[in-house]
């Protein structure tokens, strides 16, 4: 079903992670670095291409600041518990929780 010229179009041990060709795509690298990936370019099809989704394709930051003072509103923290211990076979307390008006707003 694939051909043999397929069959090789993935990282090797040597190539740089997709980290470091992020890096690079984004000019972050000190130049000796920058240099190298250069050239394991040339000759890696598939770095190449992961670099050519890069620049067609920007990554953005998706870390996420997590504010561990944030509590759950109660009634949130309600259904949520219901839905984990599985008392969603009490259809009756379920639409409590859901339709209650502090749940909304």
């Amino acid at each position: 079903m694939f051909s043999s010229m397929t069959t090789g179009f993935r990282k090797s041990e040597d190539c740089p992670s997709s980290q470091e060709l992020l890096a690079f795509e984004n000019g972050e690298l000190a130049h000796s670095r920058e240099q190298a990936i250069s050239e394991h370019l040339i000759a890696c099809e598939f770095c190449e291409a992961e670099v050519e989704f890069y620049s067609r394709f920007p990554q953005e930051d998706t870390a996420v600041e997590i504010n561990p003072q944030v509590e759950i509103p109660a009634p949130l923290f309600q259904l949520a518990e219901a839905l984990l211990k599985k008392h969603h076979t009490d259809a009756k307390s379920l639409n409590v929780l859901l339709t209650d008006k502090t749940a909304g707003n």
